[in-house]
């Protein structure tokens, strides 16, 4: 069993390893020893400060060990992705890989022997929904029936909001100017709006009124944010996407609570005001990267 994208996971599937990370959260001296003797390589070709963080800590705090493999520094870079994965998968019980391309993810999970987990590439990032709902769960105590609306361009992130929201019986609505196209996935798309629960709109004050939740992330992926290369397409979309702010005034009578996967762009997506706003979860929902890092481990390795 592999964790590629919540498309390959039932409701049940993803429900269970919620409520395992929320338990596992709560008592975390019980979990101390659940993968003694377990090791976790960790592929990072992108950068990283969450997902690197959260599992190498959570292999630790789990009683096993994390090894971290850069990219550039590793035969990754050189040779078959396949070929490698081979090896690797011979010497560890699992893999975390945060890559630039689904497809690589996919032929990494084909040729190995343990389970692959997707820590992020282009079309899906399911532990950071994982994550994500899970600490809705925990602020609001249920996930059917509640609301939440996504403002930003449609990346990874939304395709995995979109399918963990609709198999929890949440609604979600996005609020998407523009489409990042490497991201796109129509199939997810129309599955989604069969269930009745996911819409888009661009009236995003009309939608944040409705919401439970208003979720935002950033307009630039972080690897084209610092790139010149990028500075004509960066300050178009600024252009395009500064009337979709998440800020006070949007928020104005909103009781909704207001989350963010990180990193942000501080004067950006968001302002300063809806950050450090009480009704903010963002701190609370990276922390959670650990303990639901910690849950989708065990789920993978059996050790539930």
């Amino acid at each position: 069993m592999h964790l590629l994208t919540l498309k390959d996971w039932s409701a049940k599937q993803i429900e269970d390893v919620i409520e395992l990370s929320i338990q596992i959260k709560k008592n975390q001296s019980q979990y101390r020893t659940s993968l003694k003797d377990k090791s976790l390589a960790m592929i990072f070709q992108k950068t990283s400060t969450r997902t690197r963080v959260s599992f190498e800590v959570a292999m630790t705090q789990l009683g096993g060990h994390a090894v971290f493999l850069d990219w550039r520094t590793t035969n990754f870079i050189l040779a078959d992705i396949r070929d490698e994965t081979r090896y690797l998968s011979r010497n560890v019980d699992c893999m975390m890989a945060r890559l630039l391309r689904n497809v690589d993810l996919k032929a990494m999970a084909e040729a190995s022997m343990v389970p692959v987990i997707n820590g992020c590439a282009e079309k899906y990032h399911p532990c950071q929904a994982i994550s994500d709902l899970m600490t809705i769960k925990e602020k609001k105590g249920r996930l059917k029936g509640l609301k939440l609306i996504y403002v930003g361009i449609h990346n990874n992130v939304c395709n995995s909001l979109i399918e963990g929201c609709t198999k929890m019986g949440m609604g979600i609505t996005t609020v998407v100017p523009l489409v990042n196209e490497p991201s796109l996935d129509k199939e997810l798309i129309e599955k989604a709006k069969q269930t009745g629960l996911y819409k888009t709109t661009l009236d995003v004050k009309e939608a944040v009124k409705k919401s439970d939740v208003v979720y935002t992330d950033t307009w630039v992926d972080m690897e084209s944010f610092l790139n010149p290369k990028f500075k004509e397409e960066k300050e178009k979309r600024i252009k395009l996407m500064k009337p979709y702010q998440i800020n006070g005034a949007l928020l104005k009578g909103s009781d909704a609570l207001i989350m963010h996967d990180m990193p942000i762009h501080r004067g950006y997506e968001i302002s300063e005001d809806a950050i450090e706003s009480p009704n903010s979860i963002i701190y609370d929902q990276s922390e959670n990267r650990l303990h639901s890092s910690k849950g989708i481990l065990l789920k993978l390795l059996e050790k539930a």
